[in-house]
């Protein structure tokens, strides 16, 4: 189904919430690993806390996500073309996103996370954790939501697509040719902005075609 699925604002929260702790838990685990090393005493509750202010931050993503799901779904209820347009906008935007200056900074941090340890290590007091959780968080928002937006043209419970985003991802932030995994996937995010237009099916989430979930 396009858009919000019918789920209401709640429903849509908690959904979404699950869905980023699968896609990005995987490819943030080194940090989590790497921070952890940092701490003495109390280590699980600790990490607990890291984590759950991690999530909060896609948590709270998911707000802008619902505005965005509500419309484009308003959108996918019209004539087919407005559906096509609204991808090839949605591909533009995530593809432009993916070759800026911002998405290198985000992502390079997330790639060498050792400056940021530092940075954590000097926080003070009880609200460490959670403080370097939400940080870190913001720039792996910073780094991604470009390619959760594709979610709204591929069907936002599409599995492959779920599956094929957070494998492009980990790579990302992973592999030694991240950075060029990338600006890839920013290319062809573009090309993509331009194909939907001849083959609507490529985003079926907007358009309608295709397979929107299993």
């Amino acid at each position: 189904m396009p858009g919000t699925m019918g789920l209401g604002l709640p429903a849509f929260l908690a959904v979404w919430t699950l869905m980023m702790a699968a896609m990005m838990l995987p490819a943030t685990a080194p940090v989590a690993a790497l921070y952890a090393r940092t701490i003495t005493l109390r280590r699980t509750p600790r990490m607990v806390v890291f984590t759950v202010a991690y999530l909060l931050v896609w948590a709270a993503a998911g707000l802008p996500a619902y505005a965005l799901a509500v419309g484009l779904g308003r959108a996918a209820s019209l004539p087919t073309e407005v559906g096509t347009a609204a991808a090839a906008a949605v591909f533009a935007v995530s593809g432009v996103y993916q070759l800026t200056p911002l998405k290198d900074r985000c992502l390079a941090r997330c790639r060498s996370p050792l400056g940021l340890m530092l940075r954590y290590a000097s926080y003070p007091g009880r609200s460490r954790d959670l403080r370097a959780g939400a940080h870190h968080g913001a720039f792996c928002l910073g780094c991604c939501w470009s390619l959760m937006v594709l979610l709204a043209a591929f069907g936002l419970m599409n599995l492959w697509a779920m599956v094929v985003l957070a494998a492009v991802i980990t790579a990302e932030k992973l592999v030694p040719a991240g950075r060029l995994v990338a600006r890839a996937v920013g290319i062809a995010s573009l090309a993509l902005a331009v194909a939907v237009v001849w083959v609507p099916a490529l985003a079926p989430g907007l358009t309608g075609g295709g397979m929107t979930g299993m």
